[in-house]
Parts: structure tokens; C-alpha cells; sequence
């Protein structure tokens, strides 16, 4: 059997057991080993006496990837930032955060969704994971709107859908992951997600703000609070935005001249500065504790998935599955913007019965190839280019798009795992209750994907000035 059959079978395979519940980490892991060890027997015409060989060389070339790729200095990115915002929420500062957004956003219609919207955006800035920063608002923003008459499944989902912001608006940890995977800049992609973040929660605001206006007693505003109440709510807020300038300025210095430092460092330090504001504020042991703990569990989580996905894709090298796939994707008929939003929609497809970062690691080591073979090369110019941009600045294009399609997929059912986090922490709303509350807010994604992909130039209008 010829290595790409054997590709096929195996992924095929893959998929079934993942489909049927098995964890991404263990099914990546397990099928890239058993992809190894039937690719090397395979070789030697499957003869009995060579399988204890074959597995011998598939051990030794499946070992030597999880620590070859995850002690990379950019994946120290990853707890760092989960770290921030497990500091921050157990320091009081996404409370400070969303009770300012409520004093100055709230009057206007439909605006203590608005407020929430924004207050996670805001959270997400210095938060790397979404499912972090649904759980935080389910406990925070849920309890204010349901006092004033909002209808508990629009507002669990509201936070549910603003939770997604997490994974484009630096520190994204997802961001870190993807340039991990196709192995791009990871400051350029953080700097890519900004605008892109900012953007998803300005047209979830006007969805809510126009809901509001079409159906009566929706989210009433908020009215009362004087401009020196507004005023004195920023200061408790202002260390967030402290520590957004700290990560930023590491990452590209937009007064001129070189980043201060590397996206990693800016992590640290942003870690740091949130510790000591927590302190300050008055964390003691069991709140540190807790978010050490939390940040340890998620970490974790994060980095058994890519151990065994990396075994995964160290297989289809082997199987030469992503040069195969990528050869039948640019013969196509079709034109490639056309073949990109069949990619698109078939994540959306995906992402319906996988979590976001598997779905993500199990399929760019075979699309991202593909993708970049349709605009032209990894080394093509804009002028030469199908997308009409160079092969890097596809590549960070690219990533904004399925990242923010993983962002979709956190809410979509069955999966959506904003849905189950925001339905755990409230035990009177059901995640049924969940997915219908997030409905409105798939229209208001495929409004921004449709407008990321028509306007390439609101993703890479800032890392071109990198």
C-alpha cells in the first residue's frame, strides 16, 4: 500500500474515533503512531519478522517530536497569558472593568449587553483563552442583566459569544498556536488580530443595539450614573489597559523604532505587573493559589493536545497527505477565492463536532499547504499572488480567518465550549438555553468573516507597518 493510502486510511479513521468522543490529544497521538509504524512495516513489504522494527523507528521518530517542537520559546507564550487573566479576574479587575463599561456605555439601548461586550473585549486583551474569559462574565455580567429583565437566554448568551473575543485580540494563545503550527511571526499575527477583535465587538454591539431598537422591552439602558461616577470608575480599570500597552509595546513599538522586546518577554512581564497589581489590591494565597492552579489545568490541557497532534503531523509528512492535498486543491476548476470559502464553511462544518484548537492543529498541517499553493506560493509576491497579497502576509490572513472561525465554532452546537462553560457556572440556564441565546451572534459572525475575507486590508493593515 502506497504511503498516501495509508494517509487516508488512518486520518479516515482518526476522525471516526474523535466523532465518537475520543479526545483529540490521544486520537492524534495514537493514529500518528500507528500511521508510523504501518508506513515503516510497509516498506519492508509487511513482513512479520520487521514489525517489531517498524515499531522500534516509528518510537523513536514519534518521541523525538513533542520535545523538539513544544520547548520552542514562543509556546512559553501560552500559559503566560492564561496566567494574566486567572491574575486578573482573581484580583478584582474584570469586576473594575465591566462596572465602568456599564457607567459609561450602559444608556444606550440594549446597553448593559453592549457594556458586557465590550467589558470582555477589554478582558480579552490581556487574557489568552476564551473559555477563560466566558467563565469569568458568566459569574460577573449575567446576575446585572438578568436583575433589569433581560431574558437569561440572551443574556447567557451574550456572554457566551463575547467570550469568543479572546481568541483574535492579543495575548490569543490560539494566535500563538496557529504560528507555532504553520510557522510564521507570532508577533505579526498578534498584531493582525487586533483590529480584526476590535472590529467583531463593535458589530456584536450594533446587533444588540439594533435588536433593542426593533423588539420592545429589549435590554432596557441604563440611566443614572453621573459623569463624576463615570469618572471615578476608571482608575480601578486602568491597570488592564497598563498591561495592554506593556504587551503591545512588545510587540511592535508604534512610536518608531525597534519592540522593546520579544512577544515572550512581554508575556512575563505582563504576568508580572498583573501579580504585583493583585497583590496590591489585596490577593492572598488561596485566591493565588487558585489561579496557579487554573492556569496549570489549562496549560496542560493546551499542551497535551499539541503533543499528540505533532506526532499526528509528523505522520502525514511521511504520508505526504498535505503536498497530496494541496496538488488536488489547485487543480480545481474553481477559482480560489471560491475554494477558500468551501475551506472556510467546511470549518465551520467541522467545528460543530470538534473543539477549536484541535479542530485547528488536526487541519492546518493539511489546508494551510493547500492554501498558500492556491495564492501562489509560500514565496510568491502580491503582484503574482491570487489573493493579491504576498505569501506571508497570506499567511497571517489566512490565520485571522480560521481563528476567527474558531471563534464561531466555540458557540455553534453541539460543541460550543463557551456554551458549556457559561451553562457550568450557572446552574440555572441550560446549555440548550445557551445555543439559542447565541443564535443572533452567528449572523453577526458571518457578517465580519464575510468582511475580513472581501477587505483583506482591516487584518494586515498593522502588521504591515511591523
Amino acid at each position: 500500500m502506497e504511503p498516501i493510502e495509508i494517509g487516508l486510511w488512518v486520518t479516515g479513521a482518526m476522525l471516526v474515533v474523535v466523532l465518537l468522543g475520543m479526545r483529540v490529544a490521544f486520537a492524534a497521538a495514537m493514529a500518528g503512531m500507528v500511521g508510523l509504524v504501518w508506513i515503516f512495516w510497509a516498506k519492508k513489504g509487511m513482513a512479520p519478522d520487521q514489525f517489531m522494527w517498524a515499531l522500534q523507528v516509528a518510537a523513536k521518530t514519534a518521541g523525538q517530536v513533542p520535545h523538539s517542537k513544544v520547548s520552542s520559546q514562543a509556546l512559553s507564550l501560552i500559559p503566560t497569558f492564561i496566567m494574566i487573566g486567572y491574575l486578573a479576574y482573581h484580583a478584582g479587575l474584570t469586576k473594575a472593568l465591566f462596572e465602568a463599561a456599564k457607567r459609561w456605555i450602559a444608556w444606550v439601548p440594549g446597553g448593559l449587553a453592549v457594556s458586557t461586550i465590550f467589558a470582555t473585549a477589554g478582558f480579552a486583551a490581556v487574557s489568552g483563552a476564551s473559555v477563560a474569559t466566558a467563565a469569568v462574565f458568566a459569574r460577573i455580567a449575567i446576575p446585572e442583566m438578568l436583575k433589569i429583565g433581560y431574558d437569561k437566554r440572551f443574556a447567557a448568551g451574550v456572554v457566551a459569544a463575547g467570550g469568543t473575543l479572546a481568541s483574535l485580540i492579543p495575548p490569543s494563545a490560539i494566535l500563538v498556536i496557529y504560528a507555532i503550527i504553520v510557522e510564521q511571526d507570532v508577533g505579526k499575527l498578534l498584531l493582525a488580530g487586533f483590529i480584526p477583535g476590535v472590529f467583531s465587538a463593535i458589530v456584536y454591539a450594533i446587533l444588540i443595539i439594533g435588536m433593542a431598537l426593533t423588539i420592545k422591552g429589549f435590554g432596557p439602558p441604563v440611566r443614572g450614573f453621573t459623569w463624576g461616577q463615570r469618572f471615578a470608575s476608571l482608575p480601578p480599570a486602568l491597570p488592564i489597559i497598563f498591561v495592554v500597552v506593556i504587551i503591545i509595546m512588545f510587540v511592535y513599538n508604534p512610536f518608531g523604532g525597534d519592540a522593546w522586546g520579544t512577544p515572550t518577554e512581554g508575556g512575563a512581564i505582563g504576568a508580572f505587573v498583573v501579580f504585583l497589581m493583585a497583590v496590591y489590591r489585596g490577593m492572598r494565597w488561596p485566591e493565588l493559589k487558585a489561579a496557579l492552579l487554573e492556569t496549570a489545568k489549562l496549560s496542560v490541557m493546551i499542551f497535551t493536545i499539541i503533543w499528540g497532534v505533532l506526532i499526528y503531523v509528523r505522520f502525514l509528512g511521511f504520508a505526504d497527505l498535505p503536498g497530496a492535498f494541496a496538488d488536488w486543491i489547485t487543480s480545481l476548476p474553481y477559482e480560489p477565492m471560491a475554494i477558500l470559502i468551501c475551506i472556510l464553511l467546511a470549518y465551520a462544518v467541522l467545528g460543530m463536532f470538534m473543539d477549536a484548537i484541535g479542530m485547528l492543529l488536526l487541519t492546518l498541517p493539511v489546508v494551510y499547504p493547500a492554501v498558500m499553493a492556491l495564492n501562489g506560493g509560500e514565496a510568491v509576491s502580491a503582484a503574482d499572488s491570487a489573493f493579491g497579497m504576498s505569501g506571508p502576509m497570506c499567511a497571517i490572513w489566512f490565520g485571522i480567518l480560521v481563528v476567527k472561525m474558531a471563534e464561531f465554532c466555540l458557540i455553534t452546537p453541539p460543541i460550543g465550549l463557551n456554551c458549556f462553560v457559561v451553562a457550568g457556572v450557572r446552574d440555572d440556564i441550560s446549555v440548550q438555553d445557551v445555543f439559542k441565546g447565541v443564535t443572533p451572534f452567528f449572523i453577526a459572525d458571518a457578517i465580519t468573516i464575510g468582511l475580513l475575507v472581501t477587505f483583506p486590508w482591516i487584518v494586515l493593515w498593522l502588521p504591515s507597518l511591523a
